[in-house]
């Protein structure tokens, strides 16, 4: 006979291994500290942001794929409004699940000042709880007058994250306007 220790228990690993509960550490959210950054950036070499934590104002947009109308409207705006981040003291950072090489494709063609993280697997959306769903996609755009077919492992939904000067996170919010998150990351870090 079980006793109900027993039966917790096993209520508990089944919830850990169904996924309920995150095995190996909680997700972040508002008010927790990021104590690292990391990834792949669009030259598909290791990216760090531990010179960021703690010094600047970091914004981490995940997007769901490059090239496509509401990704490049959101890269755009935050491109566009980059001397009034910047003067902010704010670093801005793509995340989406697409490759390096389709990353600087896009950052080239679209002369963004700021790093794309190639977050494949989803580790870096999974740590803020961005919803990510695994599998390969494609999409065939044109590039410099040419079609080109991109293929991404993942996608994550549109959520942008701001981690303050000290460190903590002080937002985790699904974007409903793509083209306007830059102006409306602006206020929310004015007030």
């Amino acid at each position: 006979m079980r006793t109900k220790f027993a039966l917790a228990a096993a209520a508990l690993a089944a919830l850990l291994i169904s996924g309920g509960v995150m095995a190996g550490g909680a997700k972040l959210k508002v008010g927790d500290k990021v104590e690292k950054l990391e990834g792949v950036d669009e030259t598909g070499k290791s990216w760090s942001g531990a010179d960021l934590l703690g010094k600047k104002t970091i914004v981490l947009y995940f997007f769901p794929a490059d090239f496509t109308g509401g990704c490049t409207s959101q890269a755009c705006g935050f491109r566009d409004n980059i001397e009034k981040l910047s003067g902010k003291d704010i670093m801005v950072i793509g995340v989406s699940g697409d490759t390096a090489e389709t990353h600087a494709k896009f950052k080239a063609h679209h002369k963004l000042p700021f790093h794309l993280i190639a977050d494949t697997e989803g580790k870096l959306a999974h740590e803020f709880g961005v919803p990510f769903t695994k599998g390969d996609k494609s999409a065939t755009v044109k590039v410099d007058g040419k079609e080109e077919t991109f293929v991404r492992a993942g996608t994550a939904q549109r959520y942008t994250v701001v981690i303050g000067k000290d460190g903590t996170v002080l937002a985790v919010d699904p974007v409903k306007d793509a083209k306007g998150d830059a102006e409306r990351i602006l206020k929310l870090v004015s007030k």
